[in-house]
């Protein structure tokens, strides 16, 4: 079954991750379990997109680079690719064998890459990533704050709707305490420590340096059904723009990245919370069905999610020195979401 016609008339539409914007077709309410042919964009080109193995050889020779959220989608395209541009790196994550196996598999392939296992949001692991990259390497040159969270759920626990839909996204009359505090606390917080550390040591080097966090579309505009995951994101793109004022003087350039719709696992697990979800509450999505689609989705003939590797492109250009005249921006990287 298609899975975008699983979820049809659903609020998924509403649910940017640090993964990117899931979303879902309209129909009617009865056919949220169906399966017929899936629409095609009315776009006469598509646009292809970036070769997942293409790289800049070199071009983060000598770098040192952390990356947050290493384990899956973004996090683990990220570092992957900034490896393969030369650059040392530091993997962060809580899912402790998944963000272990990338970092073995850029060290299989001749990087060098290190591990630190933790959440973000503590004040121990946002140390401990900029302690592993001085003390491996002597320096630390770029950060990708990338990790973060859509619900209050585990990453790595199975989904049980029934005993975990206290933690899962909801209107705010509907919302617990459990999934507002978790989500604020990975994607604002964590972003806050991590940013603290990581600038502490390039201010004390005074070499200058640059640093990319993960925002998403939700924190351009507002998205129906889940508060905590928009205003985290809106905090994320505010402590860019802040950040980027006070460390302007030290040459440290700091900018994020809003992503709409992007193929990652946080994505493909939060399509089947949203079943669980409305066929528990027999179909209502509030008004996420509004607007689904950016223009590059919706022209597509398939309406396909970006990739992984396309937001990578545009993380990776703001940390090199072709983007040495950009700081403060909140880079829409959606596919034209916020365009019309």
């Amino acid at each position: 079954m298609n899975r975008r016609n699983m979820l049809k008339n659903t609020t998924l539409a509403t649910l940017g991750a640090s993964a990117g914007l899931a979303c879902a077709n309209e129909s009617n309410k009865s056919e949220i379990l169906s399966s017929p042919t899936q629409e095609k964009g009315i776009g006469k080109k598509d646009v292809a997109p970036i070769n997942p193995d293409y790289f800049i050889p070199n071009r983060f020779k000598n770098k040192t680079i952390i990356v947050t959220g290493c384990a899956r989608g973004m996090g683990a395209a990220a570092i992957k690719r900034v490896a393969r541009e030369g650059a040392n790196v530091i993997g962060v994550d809580w899912l402790k064998e998944e963000g272990s196996a990338v970092i073995d598999e850029i060290i299989k392939e001749g990087g060098s890459a290190k591990f630190v296992y933790g959440d973000v949001s503590t004040n121990e692991t946002s140390k401990e990533m900029v302690k592993v990259a001085v003390d491996s390497y002597g320096k630390l040159d770029y950060a990708i704050n990338n990790a973060g969270v859509m619900d209050a759920i585990f990453p790595g626990d199975p989904i049980d709707y029934e005993k975990q839909k206290h933690l899962t996204f909801s209107r705010c009359h509907e919302a617990t305490d459990e999934y507002w505090d978790v989500v604020m606390r990975v994607n604002t917080t964590g972003v806050f420590k991590c940013m603290r550390e990581e600038l502490k040591q390039m201010v004390a080097q005074n070499q200058g340096g640059a640093i990319v966090n993960v925002a998403s579309v939700a924190g351009l505009r507002g998205f129906s059904g889940t508060p905590s995951y928009v205003a985290s994101k809106h905090a994320v793109n505010g402590l860019t723009k802040n950040a980027a004022i006070d460390y302007a003087e030290f040459g440290i350039r700091i900018n994020s990245v809003c992503m709409a719709n992007t193929a990652t696992p946080m994505v493909e697990r939060a399509y089947k919370l949203v079943t669980a979800k409305v066929k528990a509450s027999k179909g209502d999505a509030g008004m996420g069905t509004i607007k689904t689609k950016s223009l590059l989705q919706y022209t597509d003939s398939n309406h396909r999610d970006a990739t992984p590797e396309e937001q990578v492109a545009v993380m990776l250009f703001l940390l090199s020195d072709e983007a040495s005249n950009i700081t403060g921006a909140n880079y829409a990287t959606d596919g034209g979401f916020t365009s019309y």
